[in-house]
């Protein structure tokens, strides 16, 4: 079994597979019911890389994903290209293109990186509307993650586009009218700086774990445990037992790499999937860095 336990003989390992999600579900139903009462309100299966695979992937640009801000892809030209896939190879396959789902979650996120060094909010959050709509149907955690996050990018875009858009057409137009390192925010509804602080860890996720579906090598861990490290890094610190013990559980019914990349990039070959989805992790994280840059420099990190 994932755990490490042998279940009873009369006991079909299928049962086990059908009471993950329920037990996801109980433990974030005791968790929300405790948060209101307070305010008065892996599985080890799936294929493994070739040794032709590893060969073009370490032909790519990438380097190890370390913790905290350290980068996951190396220095070097921006990960979103028009041109084709490195790699003698390799085709840029239909997940990377205009309809691409890919592409589509991929151009948002690379415009908002404007020339000035700031992060262009509607273009962000057009890229975070993509990313949901991408991660949404990989399993459980991606949607129980997803739905957290949709309701965050709704509240920042009521921001973006309410009486006040002047001053939220960008992170630093957005921090220097709320000055939240001055006057704290009564509530986390009422900042937006504190709403794009919780979207950066989760995005900080996203990454981390798309980044490692994508580069998993011959005989290491495989996604489930991959993004589950991923998790124990950017979110699992800002969440209380509960929902760390939820995640935990629903880590153990992850797809497998192979099902992951069939997914994430349809009617691709294994080398074109990882490649692809590289690249589109390289993009996340050029993201990140830029966000993680500026409320670094304005004290911003712990907001909430």
């Amino acid at each position: 079994a994932a755990m490490g336990v042998a279940l009873p003989r009369h006991i079909p390992r299928h049962w086990l597979h059908s009471a993950i999600p329920l037990a996801v579900f109980a433990l974030l139903l005791v968790y929300l019911w405790a948060r209101n009462l307070r305010t008065g309100e892996s599985r080890p299966w799936g294929p493994k890389a070739s040794p032709q695979i590893l060969t073009a992937l370490s032909r790519l640009p990438l380097s190890g994903c370390g913790s905290g801000t350290q980068s996951c892809i190396a220095e070097g030209p921006p990960p979103f290209q028009s041109g084709p896939l490195e790699g003698p190879e390799l085709k840029e396959p239909q997940c990377l293109g205009p309809q691409g789902m890919l592409g589509r979650m991929m151009r948002p996120f690379h415009a908002s990186l404007n020339p000035e060094g700031d992060v262009e909010l509607s273009q962000y959050l057009a890229g975070w509307r993509e990313l949901v709509r991408f991660l949404t149907p990989l399993g459980s955690i991606f949607a129980f993650a997803t739905s957290e996050a949709s309701a965050k990018v709704t509240a920042l875009e009521a921001l973006v586009h309410g009486p006040e858009a002047a001053h939220y057409t960008s992170l630093g137009t957005m921090v220097a009218w709320e000055r939240p390192e001055i006057a704290p925010p009564p509530t986390a509804e009422a900042s937006g700086s504190v709403t794009m602080l919780l979207l950066h860890r989760a995005l900080r996720w996203s990454q981390l774990c798309l980044h490692r579906v994508a580069t998993g090598m011959l005989g290491g861990p495989d996604a489930g445990v991959q993004c589950s490290d991923a998790y124990g890094t950017a979110l699992a610190p800002h969440h209380p037992w509960l929902v760390r013990q939820a995640a935990h559980l629903a880590f153990l019914a992850f797809p497998s790499r192979g099902r992951l990349l069939e997914l994430m990039c349809p009617g691709a070959r294994e080398t074109e999937a990882r490649a692809a989805l590289a690249r589109a992790a390289g993009t996340l994280e050029d993201v990140y860095k830029r966000t993680q840059g500026l409320l670094a420099e304005r004290g911003l990190l712990e907001l909430a």
